[in-house]
């Protein structure tokens, strides 16, 4: 039984959903506050944490933050606020995924089940990497299983949406790991915002040209020896970006 903690102070939302998750086979939680909340996740360790950002005691984002610090648990943002730039501060702050009040219970459902879906997922790599240590992707461009970047040691598995670089496991969101596999695809090409955006748009219609960069800072961050000073994806002014060996 997969685990949610639900981090909420209205009680008519958090009731709500935690009803139609529990119909839905989930053991759920839900915390009145961000101390409370924070204070739950490693007792109850939760497969998915839905958060507002609006709580009594502090503001959903630093909470945010501070969750991610210990914790890789996906995480969805659940609040009243739709404007672009909060959408963006909250991929930036290290959600995975956010829906906007009010929602349909059966989006909210399926987002949850996408979440926990991937994050086995990522884990179930993390596990193989470890146990054999020694094992390298093989390219094999006839299945289309794996792309590989062998000059910056960067490996995408498509079968388990996982990255590798230099031999650890680096997780991404969705989106990251899309705009990755275009730039591992096509090295040295060009891609406009436009073109990264409609790689993503997809999963979120809410997808904008700021959110492309947050997603680019992210990936930088995590792949980059230096992410001020970008040799793998570097910018091409006022045309977008680019993945270079």
């Amino acid at each position: 039984m997969y685990k949610v903690l639900i981090i909420e102070d209205d009680p008519m939302i958090g009731d709500m959903i935690s009803m139609y998750l529990g119909e839905e086979g989930f053991e759920v939680i839900r915390m009145e506050t961000g101390q409370k909340g924070i204070e739950a996740v490693k007792p109850f360790a939760p497969d998915v944490i839905l958060l507002d950002l609006m709580l009594p005691d502090m503001d959903g984002l630093e909470l945010c933050r501070q969750v991610r610090t210990t914790s890789s648990v996906p995480i969805m943002i659940v609040s009243m606020r739709n404007k672009v730039v909060e959408r963006v501060a909250a991929l930036g702050a290290g959600a995975d995924d956010y829906m906007s009040k009010p929602f349909s219970m059966h989006e909210m459902s399926a987002r949850v089940h996408a979440l926990i879906r991937r994050s086995n997922l990522y884990q179930n790599a993390g596990e193989n990497t470890r146990v054999h240590p020694t094992v390298r992707h093989v390219t094999k461009p006839e299945t289309n299983e794996a792309l590989i970047a062998d000059k910056n040691k960067i490996t995408l598995d498509l079968q388990t949406r996982s990255m590798i670089v230099q031999g650890q496991l680096v997780e991404t969101t969705y989106s990251e790991f899309e705009i990755m596999k275009c730039f591992v695809n096509h090295p040295g090409r060009v891609y406009t915002r436009e073109d990264l955006l409609q790689t993503v748009r997809g999963f979120d219609s809410y997808v904008t040209d700021r959110a492309i960069d947050v997603h680019i800072a992210n990936l930088r961050k995590k792949i980059e020896d230096n992410p001020k000073e970008p040799r793998r994806i570097r910018t091409v002014w006022g045309v977008g970006y680019k993945f270079v060996y």
